[in-house]
């Protein structure tokens, strides 16, 4: 009957109703609930704290359908900031893509060599090096800002996103496409910084890794050709009493040491990272 029906067809949009509380529930084992959170309040464009306030909130049915999408992709291992297009960095939220990698919190431990290290020049000239999402040279450029920060990166793509992240945050950063120091010439720095390719091409942590680019993770059969070519032409790049830091592998702290000593850094230290890790060289001339 038509009554019957209609009866049905109120049960059934019922069913179809998903609430915030519902769609938390739904992803159990599927991610874990903070990530679940960071999914969800992506997917209805509300912050996390919003689902906290308002676990009745309906979703739309394209809201069901796109929080279902980024369940899948985290089940088949995409990171969360590539799903999100963000992750905070020194309390900053940048924004990347698979062009870039994800920044990592043992990366902020190079931020805080390099401030102490500006804090005493009146106008320094910085370069970042491999500047991916461009997340180390906004971040100097905000926090010091008497600071002339050059960043560059041999992809236009990453370049395109650092670019962008500097726009949002109003950073005044200079970006050049350059593979290392290719495009600077007799250009000098006070203070060079890096966080280059450092990864053994076959590490078996790569598996891990494979949604990340590549070719900002691996750098020859030991992982330090990259670093190699930095330690060698940095000299070239810096002012007297310059410095160089280099964000390097948990393992591969003397071996990096050493190769700076090797190409004539009068000081040479290894710098822990806050899980205690052997994690920067810094060398200076």
């Amino acid at each position: 009957s038509k009554r019957t029906s209609r009866r049905t067809a109120r049960r059934d949009g019922r069913k179809r109703v998903t609430t915030v509380a519902q769609g938390l529930f739904q992803a159990i084992g599927r991610v874990s609930r903070s990530e679940a959170r960071l999914l969800l309040a992506t997917t209805i464009r509300k912050p996390k704290e919003f689902l906290i306030a308002h676990p009745e909130y309906s979703l739309t049915d394209e809201e069901v359908s796109l929080f279902d999408s980024y369940l899948q992709r985290a089940q088949a291992g995409e990171p969360i900031p590539y799903i999100v297009g963000t992750q905070e960095f020194w309390g900053r939220p940048f924004h990347v893509t698979p062009a870039t990698l994800i920044p990592r919190p043992d990366t902020e431990t190079l931020i805080e060599e390099a401030l102490a290290f500006l804090q005493n020049l009146e106008a320094p000239r910085i370069l970042d090096l491999g500047t991916g999402s461009g997340c180390i040279a906004v971040t100097i450029a905000l926090d010091c800002p008497k600071t002339q920060v050059w960043a560059c990166d041999k992809s236009k793509d990453a370049l395109n996103v650092a670019k962008g992240n500097a726009e949002a945050f109003g950073a005044k950063v200079t970006f050049v496409e350059s593979n290392w120091f290719s495009a600077f010439a007799d250009e000098k720095f006070d203070l060079i910084v890096s966080n280059p390719p450092y990864i053994e091409e076959n590490d078996e942590h790569l598996k891990a890794l494979r949604f990340e680019p590549i070719s900002a993770l691996t750098s020859g059969p030991d992982g330090l050709d990259d670093i190699r070519i930095l330690a060698a032409d940095a000299p070239k790049h810096l002012r007297e009493h310059g410095s160089i830091i280099v964000e390097h592998g948990y393992n591969q702290g003397e071996l990096v040491a050493a190769i700076f000593r090797s190409t004539g850094f009068a000081s040479v230290r290894t710098v822990r990272d806050l899980g205690d890790n052997p994690r920067l060289c810094c060398a200076m001339l």
